[in-house]
Formats: structure tokens, sequence, C-alpha cells
């Protein structure tokens, strides 16, 4: 399926029209739709200065949660909580295990650096234990992260639904889940890269998974917009909470600190809420013109397959003599960017970036990423493009 979508982008792509960007994967342009939600929120700190939490909390936040649980199909919005970034949901997470031992984790070797980073630092400490599953070779890691998972010992289970350094997919959700034989074990969700990306159906573990993603990539929302679907009964008390976390419970009786049943046991405390009224603004803008997940994502694939037909008639070696890490192939889902492995990484993203070609580099990967603001034509010129730089 191709769309169309640029005219409902004309404020990022006016801006900075000789731009080529190729790595939504990393800054997603947001539609014109979320100037306005940005406006509204300036509105309504205005005109209701102090009561504008009541709008926030009382309008807003349950707009936004009915829109992520109808995309995800989770069955009751109320689980889901939200923050800044991810990395406060995950030291909440932590903060929910024993004190008096190390947390044993089950994870990958290719988990985002909020997650990889806190965890080195932690287990320098001794506070943790991570075993690290090895990501590659992709079609045989579901079998040996469930292997390991069904083994049993964990505190808690981590792994990415689309990993960041490939565009691969991860393991089945539902399965992975079903193969932890703990049922107090944390089976945790990174869907940063899956969200609004890949079609994604919760319903059938809504009760058993925490799922974490937000608003800067995928969803088209920009900064500050993170959600975590929290499971019922799991982590009722984290350590690392702030006040947000009692509204339900403020005029509960009885002593100790209270705690919310829904997803606001994970809330922090105050924050910048226009990231929300961004998101609940492009959520709006999808509905009235009938964009689905399902239709972006069929288009994204579509847009990578003609790159990399392209690539090959251009003869860009350097791409096309690269070892592509994103599996591709009939039937083969991914995520929404190509990554291409080579020692050149760093000065092919130089070099394109230095003609206004906006990529992205990890390592010796460099990654392009495909967003519905992109075109068939669009991607043709970039392709042409890239050509000229790169074969000088």
């Amino acid at each position: 399926m191709s769309l169309d979508l640029t005219a409902h982008f004309s404020r990022f792509l006016g801006a900075a029209p000789g731009r080529i960007h190729l790595a939504a994967h990393s800054h997603h342009y947001w539609p014109d739709a979320s100037a306005s939600g940005q406006e509204r929120a300036w509105a309504d700190a205005a005109r209701l200065a102090d009561q504008k939490w009541s709008t926030v909390f009382e309008e807003v936040v349950p707009a936004v949660q009915q829109a992520i649980a109808a995309r995800l199909s989770l069955p009751d919005p109320t689980t889901i909580t939200f923050a800044p970034n991810t990395h406060e949901f995950l030291k909440r997470l932590l903060s929910c295990f024993p004190a008096d031992r190390p947390v044993r984790i089950l994870s990958s070797d290719a988990e985002f650096h909020s997650f990889s980073r806190q965890t080195a630092r932690l287990e320098e400490d001794g506070l943790i234990v991570v075993d690290r599953v090895t990501a590659e070779p992709f079609d045989t890691l579901a079998d040996r992260l469930c292997e390991k998972a069904a083994a049993g010992g964990h505190d808690m289970v981590f792994v990415s639904q689309v990993f960041f350094s490939s565009g691969a997919i991860g393991p089945d959700i539902a399965a992975l889940a079903a193969a932890v034989p703990d049922p107090e074990t944390f089976v945790v969700v990174d869907g940063y890269h899956g969200f609004m990306a890949v079609p994604t159906d919760l319903s059938a573990v809504s009760q058993r998974i925490f799922y974490v993603a937000g608003g800067y990539k995928y969803a088209m929302s920009g900064e500050g917009a993170c959600f975590l679907h929290c499971p019922p009964g799991y982590g009722p008390r984290p350590r690392d909470t702030g006040w947000y976390a009692a509204f339900a419970a403020l005029e509960e009786a009885g002593g100790g600190v209270g705690y919310s049943r829904d997803g606001m046991r994970f809330f922090g405390s105050t924050f910048d809420p226009s990231g929300l009224y961004r998101m609940q603004a492009v959520f709006a803008w999808m509905d009235e013109i009938g964009l689905t997940v399902p239709a972006i994502h069929a288009h994204v694939l579509g847009l990578q397959d003609r790159f990399l037909a392209g690539t090959e008639k251009e003869k860009i070696v350097p791409l096309t003599s690269a070892r592509l890490v994103t599996p591709v192939g009939a039937n083969v889902n991914r995520g929404h960017f190509l990554t291409f492995e080579t020692p050149d990484a760093g000065s092919l993203h130089r070099r394109l970036l230095a003609e206004n070609i906006v990529t992205d580099v990890r390592g010796d990967r460099l990654r392009f990423g495909f967003a519905c603001y992109h075109t068939e034509a669009s991607i043709d010129r970039a392709i042409k493009r890239i050509a000229s730089v790169l074969r000088t």
C-alpha cells in the first residue's frame, strides 16, 4: 500500500526543503496536527493556570490512554501510565524487587541504552545479575530465549519487540510469556521500535506483560510522552515512586504509603504535559483521515524494498557490498529501518550528512529509517542523491 501524506507534514517538510531525512527511526517528523496539540497545551496553561492539571488528568490522559489501548488491543486503558522517558519506568520496575539480594534478569545483548547502560552499571555494584542471550542469528533467537526463560530463576525477562541496532523483530511475545514458568516473574517488552510501526495485538497477554514505548519515534509526537502498560497485580508498590502514584489512594484510610491500583501506581511526579497534548492531537488526526498502523507498516515495507532495489540499480557499492543486518525476504517481517554493517559506516554517514542526507550510525552499522511521510517519488530522489554522493 502506497501513501502520500506529505500535505499533512508540511511544516516539518517545509522547514528544511533541501533535507533528505532517512532517520525516521531516530527522530520521526511530526505531522502538522501535532502543532495544534502544542498550542492547546500552552493555551490551557494560560487559561487555567493552577487548574490545568484537572484538564490534563480528566481529559488529555484518558484520551491518550484510550488511543494507545485501541492500537495495542488492550482491554483496559487505565493500565497505561506515563513518564517523560522510558528510563524512569526501568528504574521504577527494578525498584519492585527485594532489596536483600541481586535482581535476576534474562535479556538479550541487543537492548537499547536505557536498559543496557543502567543494567551494566548496577551489575558493577552487584545489585543485579543479567543473563544475556546473543541476539544473532535472529532466526534462532526465539527458541534460544524461550529455552533460557523456561529454565526459570529470573525476576524479570526484558526484551525488545524490534531491536534498535538492526530492525529485526524480536521473539513472539505470547510465546515468550508462556515459556516463563514462574507467574511472578516480570515480563517486560521494550516496544519503542514496535509501537505504531509494527501492528501489535496485546489482548492475549495484557494480564501478563509490561509493555513500554513512547512518542519520540513512530508515534510522531516528540519527546516527553512515554508510556507503560502495567498488568494488574504486578509491582503494586514500587519503591521508586512519585506523589502522582497516590492519586487514587489519597482518600483511603490506613497507614503506610498508598498507591493507585491501576497503571497510575507507576506514575512519577510533576511533568511537562505538552507531549501528551501532541500525542492526543496526532491520534485524533489519524482517526480523522483513517490512517492505521497496518497501512503505515505496509507502506514502509514497500519503500524499503524500493530503496534496496534502487541501490542495486544505481550500483551504490558502499551499500550493496555491506552486510544487510535487517532480515529481508519473502514473508519476513521487520521494523521500519534498514541496517547496513560496514567498517565505513561512520565515514558514509558523515559524507551523506555533509550533503544534507540524514541517516544514523551506531558503531559499524549505518541505519536508514523510513516513514509515512516518505513517498515512492521521494525515495527515488533520495537514491539518486545518495548515489551521486557515494560514487565520488
